[in-house]
């Protein structure tokens, strides 16, 4: 059949029925397109869902749990990372997209009230905390390591010395539980001697509560021994010959060379003084663990176990750490908000017999005989 148009209708004469149905069409066909552009901007174009210059500094530390000029530096020093997925997938701000990732690290849960802030829904929030911290990960080996020049290690030394008159001291070294949902696959590896799934995190700090050494991915169900052992930390200070120092590690760990532990059976007076010493200076990694898990509430539990697999935990878990250091270095105090109450660490404090270094022995014998005596 020949088709017969019309000048003043575009479209040909079709039955009504047939037009109402185009019509339709073309109208859920617009509506598609305007929910994309609501949700995805155009182009490289990013929305304008909120601005940071509206709100007060009470708001942006209560809410996101840093002050502004700290919003300000780390969305700077993630732009360009951000901005680049942003291209790809149209999506969020960079500025957006952090605030959204600080307010669930400091929070634990992705609240309608804390989307509603900001203008983005729980499903964009989630969207904001991965792409967020992924590009804290790929910080983590400029912002976290033992890599530093000889001035700053000496006053690390120097700071650690005050604190009770240790010397040498690079470092102090502990593991701490975080806790997880169960991962999809009957893994029993997951499951600490408390019974409930985690990962066992080994920090290394120094006497300020920088971190040196943040490994997050070790299964709940290891020693922290075992989880030493298998560290790049013990791989490369066993590899080296010369040490410039010590760390310190608790009576869970191996006596080393370059790794001093508490006296496990003191008997001189001597010994005592080391060990209080040893106590008072290691406690440095656990408040610093402490201090983490209260700016970041996410790494708490009071929100609930991560609700993620372990692989996706362990990303938090390091995001978080890299932002401790970022936040540090920015000159936030690692304190602030450090909790009172000691966690329950979950480590029942048994070590299998191991052999025993004679030359750390000496070592750690001299140390007490020139500082304790």
């Amino acid at each position: 059949m020949q088709q017969v148009w019309n000048q003043q209708d575009p479209e040909p004469l079709l039955p009504q029925a047939m037009r109402l149905n185009i019509h339709n069409e073309m109208a859920i066909q617009i509506a598609i397109l305007d929910c994309d552009l609501l949700l995805h901007g155009r182009g490289h174009k990013t929305l304008d869902r909120f601005d940071i210059e509206t709100v007060s500094d009470e708001f942006l530390l209560t809410t996101f749990g840093f002050p502004r000029d700290f919003i300000y530096y780390l969305v700077e020093l993630l732009r360009d990372t951000l901005s680049r997925r942003t291209q790809r997938s149209r999506a969020i701000s960079p500025e957006v997209q952090i605030l959204a990732a600080l307010g669930f690290y400091t929070s634990g849960s992705f609240q309608t009230r804390m989307g509603d802030a900001i203008g983005i829904s729980q499903a964009s929030m989630s969207r904001c905390v991965t792409n967020v911290t992924k590009a804290l990960v790929e910080k983590a080996p400029k912002c976290i390591g033992f890599m530093r020049d000889e001035a700053t290690k000496q006053q690390s030394k120097e700071e650690f010395f005050r604190v009770a008159g240790i010397p040498n001291v690079m470092g102090v070294v502990d593991c701490a539980h975080i806790a997880i949902k169960a991962p999809n696959a009957d893994d029993s590896s997951y499951v600490n001697k408390k019974g409930f799934h985690s990962i066992n995190c080994q920090l290394v700090c120094d006497a300020r509560g920088l971190l040196l050494s943040a490994e997050t991915n070790w299964p709940g169900s290891l020693q922290d021994n075992c989880i030493f052992k298998q560290s790049s930390v013990y791989k490369e200070l066993e590899e080296q010959e010369n040490h410039e120092g010590w760390l310190l590690g608790d009576c869970h760990y191996p006596l080393k060379k370059w790794l001093m532990t508490p006296v496990q059976y003191p008997e001189t007076s001597a010994d005592f003084r080391y060990n209080l010493a040893h106590t008072a200076t290691h406690e440095i990694v656990d408040r610093t663990f402490r201090a983490i898990q209260t700016r970041f509430r996410c790494l708490d539990g009071s929100k609930g176990y991560l609700q993620y697999s372990p692989e996706k935990c362990s990303h938090i878990i390091l995001a978080c750490c890299v932002l401790h250091n970022v936040s540090l270095q920015s000159g936030l105090d690692a304190w602030t908000f450090e909790r009172t109450d000691i966690p329950d660490q979950s480590d029942d404090g048994s070590r299998k017999p191991e052999t025993v270094d004679s030359e750390a022995v000496r070592i750690r014998q001299e140390l007490i005989l020139s500082h304790f005596s």
